[in-house]
C-alpha cells in the first residue's frame, strides 16, 4: 500500500533545528511545504500552502507557541520541544493541539500516529 504525501509546516525560531527537522522529515516521506520562525510568518504560510500540519515550537523566543497555535486555523497543530512531555502534558492538553512530540522524537511515523488518532483512522 502506498502512503500518501503527507505536507507540513514546521514553525521553529532555531535555523540549526529547521534545517536538521527538514532533512530528517523529507527522508521519511514527509514534504516540508514550508518553515516559519514567528507567528505571523506561520499564519501566512498556512493561508498560501494549506499543509496537512503544523508542527510548532512551544517557545518561539518572544511569543509562545501556544498562542501561534490558536492562531493556526483550519490545520491540526502538533506541539514540538527540547523539553521533556511530562512537563508539558496539561498545557498541551489545554491547547488546541492534537498532540506533542520532543524533538528528540520527531518523526514522519510519529507525525503520521497523531494524525491518524486525531482523524479517527
Amino acid at each position: 500500500m502506498r502512503t500518501v504525501e503527507l505536507h507540513c509546516l514546521i514553525v521553529d525560531d532555531s535555523r540549526r533545528f529547521l534545517q536538521a527537522a527538514c532533512r530528517l522529515l523529507e527522508l521519511q516521506g514527509v514534504r516540508v511545504v514550508g518553515v516559519a520562525s514567528t507567528g505571523s510568518e506561520a499564519g501566512a504560510l498556512v493561508s498560501a500552502l494549506r499543509p496537512d500540519v503544523a508542527l510548532v515550537d512551544i517557545g518561539l523566543g518572544e511569543e509562545s507557541g501556544f498562542d501561534v497555535a490558536d492562531r493556526l486555523d483550519g490545520v491540526p497543530v502538533i506541539m514540538i520541544s527540547a523539553r521533556d512531555a511530562d512537563d508539558l502534558v496539561h498545557l498541551v492538553e489545554a491547547s488546541r493541539a492534537i498532540g506533542f512530540l520532543s524533538k528528540s522524537g520527531l518523526s514522519g511515523p510519529a507525525i503520521r500516529e497523531l494524525l491518524s488518532a486525531h482523524r479517527g483512522t
